[in-house]
């Protein structure tokens, strides 16, 4: 097994500086403060990928912003330029984790097999930093477990707070970290599912981790995986709101930096692909690192992770899978044949600009959300109607948008195969499924 000194000098270099308070918009890596210059992938202009349109303002202006991710040559982080500031985006938030019934399952499993490996008890705090809507720390409570969530989405705390999750209505970093600690808010679990991403300032936010996390404490953080969202085509992943693209060794190092270090890390089939991380306080050495980060670390170097040129290769394999869908859609259509969507995630919205899907290949969208129906999804304005308009309007297609959910979702819509109607998966390759 290749160890960590070894990786880390053949991945990063020997000298390689933190800097911190460094943001892409200037030219600079967030997390080394090395200068960005290489491309990953340029998927062109694309607006905000959660900022549904209301019917009031189909012709206003939208901003539109580019969706060019780079990979720093010092560190390889895959991350967008920070166009749009974090309180733009998250500050009113669209998406509701608990209308995912997949996910509210993977939540429980994850509260069970937390209390079963870390003892947590009546005597224990749990907090999650994005709690959103309390999808997750419910269960724990229902334990009588003491939690605390940090969501920084005013409308979505507000859920969780109407559910009993104590919250917090603020963005995470060393000072929220500071203010918590002050009230005696010490974590013995500190989770976060698919923040990391989405944070533009990786060394505050991991400092703010540190100091927050009590001595013997554990964090777990989950996030796609970059090896599988290279391997998978995902490129639909890529949209404003996630500012990283994160390999294992990368968050390694990053974590290592500020003084944690990573023990053990699980590959999970969500989101097309993700990793759980377990780190602790570099002393805590109690907790012994485990034979599966070791694996890892040495697949990705082996994977190429380490070189420029395996990052460089990934810009082509876009290209072709959006050729091969627009095909397909063109095809269905000279048959005179009416699609629809389901779904209007962040994901959905990347594929649908990139591509340049409009009204005149889907007919629209439905989505479960309440949130988001009734609106239009942004840049190609297809209109979001609740589910029952699929039943009603009897499409020969259903594009599934968030495809990483569709089984779930081939399932809920199984009635479409009463009239002969489709399924089609975007992702990884263009598939119809009967």
């Amino acid at each position: 097994m290749l160890k960590l000194s070894t990786v880390a000098s053949s991945f990063f270099g020997s000298n390689m500086p933190i800097v911190t308070h460094m943001h892409p918009e200037n030219g600079h890596c967030r997390f080394c403060g090395a200068p960005l210059e290489d491309t990953f992938v340029d998927l062109g202009m694309s607006p905000p990928c959660q900022t549904h349109i209301e019917p009031h303002q189909l012709h206003h202006m939208e901003a539109f912003y580019p969706l060019h991710a780079f990979v720093c040559a010092k560190c390889f982080l895959v991350q967008l330029k920070a166009y749009i500031a974090p309180q733009d985006i998250f500050t009113e938030y669209a998406y509701f984790s608990s209308y995912s019934n997949s996910w509210l399952q993977h939540a429980q499993a994850y509260t069970e097999a937390m209390v079963k490996r870390l003892g947590l008890s009546v005597a224990s705090r749990v907090v999650e930093i994005a709690s959103n809507d309390g999808y997750l720390l419910q269960y724990f409570a229902k334990k009588g477990i003491p939690v605390l969530g940090i969501e920084p989405a005013a409308n979505v705390a507000q859920v969780a707070i109407e559910k009993g999750i104590p919250s917090v209505t603020k963005f995470f970093g060393a000072e929220t970290a500071k203010e918590l600690v002050a009230s005696n808010s010490h974590a013995d679990l500190l989770l976060g599912n698919n923040v990391l991403a989405h944070v533009p300032d990786l060394n505050d936010f991991v400092r703010g981790m540190k100091l927050l996390l009590k001595a013997t404490g554990v964090i777990t953080m989950e996030f796609p995986h970059l090896m599988r969202l290279m391997e998978g085509n995902q490129f639909d992943t890529i949209y404003h709101e996630h500012f990283s693209y994160l390999s294992f060794c990368t968050v390694e190092r990053l974590f290592a930096a500020h003084g944690l270090t990573i023990f053990d890390v699980e590959e999970l089939p969500t989101h097309g692909g993700s990793l759980r991380i377990y780190a602790r306080h570099t002393e805590a050495v109690s907790m012994p690192v485990s034979a599966a980060v070791e694996t890892l670390r040495t697949r990705e170097f082996g994977a190429g992770f380490g070189k420029l040129e395996h990052y460089r290769s990934f810009r082509n394999q876009v290209g072709n899978t959006k050729r091969r869908l627009l095909e397909t859609l063109i095809e269905i259509k000279r048959k005179g044949k009416r699609i629809a969507g389901y779904g209007a995630p962040g994901k959905g919205n990347t594929l649908l600009n990139y591509c340049a899907i409009r009204t005149d290949f889907l007919d629209y969208t439905v989505d479960r959300n309440p949130y988001k129906q009734g609106k239009y999804t942004p840049g190609t304005h297809i209109p979001i109607h609740p589910e029952d308009r699929i039943r009603t309007t009897q499409p020969d297609y259903v594009l599934i948008l968030p495809w990483n959910l569709k089984n779930e979702i081939m399932e809920q819509l199984a009635y479409i195969r009463e009239w002969g109607g489709k399924f089609i998966v975007p992702i990884p390759e263009v598939a119809i499924y009967e």
